[in-house]
């Protein structure tokens, strides 16, 4: 039976060394990202996250380590792009990026009222072009599950093919085009939310 210390030493030491295979592949030392490494850290921490803390020593560490190991997510991703994007089209798409700054988010509505929601901002999913809006969603829901202390329960692909399917059943419904969606967070629980838009 692991102790709780070594769970986190056990989890501090395995990120440690999916860092150095990362390195690795992108020095390209190896050929291969360590796709099943990362599955099995990411599976390691929901079940982690799962357990009540009550140390708050403890819950201090693994959140420590749960940032940590998300920092490492979000460099890899962009690396991974940089990879198969080309350096100067990643920088060239960022330069715009960075030149029209988004407005900053509304404040959080209060806890007891719901009906507030409706001033987050959609994210629209037009026919055949959603890559960028997905990414968006799920940068959301990572975003949403990382204040809950969680890894988001889907990947990207699963995201996209979410998406796909609710925009295809408000198509039909409505007879529209296009599908904004939004996410919210109701009783500690992500949700996807979807409306049509009118042409």
């Amino acid at each position: 039976m692991i102790k709780k210390d070594d769970e986190l030493d056990k989890l501090e030491e395995d990120i440690r060394k999916l860092k150095n295979k990362y390195d690795q592949f992108f020095t390209g030392i190896t050929k291969l990202p360590p796709i099943q490494d990362r599955r099995n850290i990411e599976t390691f921490i929901y079940e982690l996250g799962k357990q009540k803390m009550r140390d708050n020593t403890r819950r201090f560490r693994y959140n420590t380590l749960l940032t940590r190991y998300n920092q490492f997510r979000e460099m890899w991703a962009r690396k991974t792009r940089e990879r198969e994007e080309g350096p100067m089209e990643f920088k060239r798409r960022q330069a715009a990026m960075r030149s029209t700054p988004e407005p900053p988010p509304p404040p959080p509505p209060p806890p007891s009222r719901v009906t507030s929601a409706r001033s987050e901002p959609y994210v629209s999913v037009a026919p055949q072009s959603n890559g960028d809006a997905v990414r968006k969603l799920y940068d959301e829901i990572e975003r949403e599950h990382l204040k809950l202390g969680k890894l988001p329960p889907i990947t990207i692909e699963q995201l996209g093919q979410m998406v796909q399917k609710q925009s295809d059943v408000v198509r039909s419904k409505y007879k529209v085009s296009n599908v904004a969606f939004r996410v919210e967070t109701e009783d500690g629980k992500v949700k996807l939310k979807a409306k049509p838009v009118q042409d």
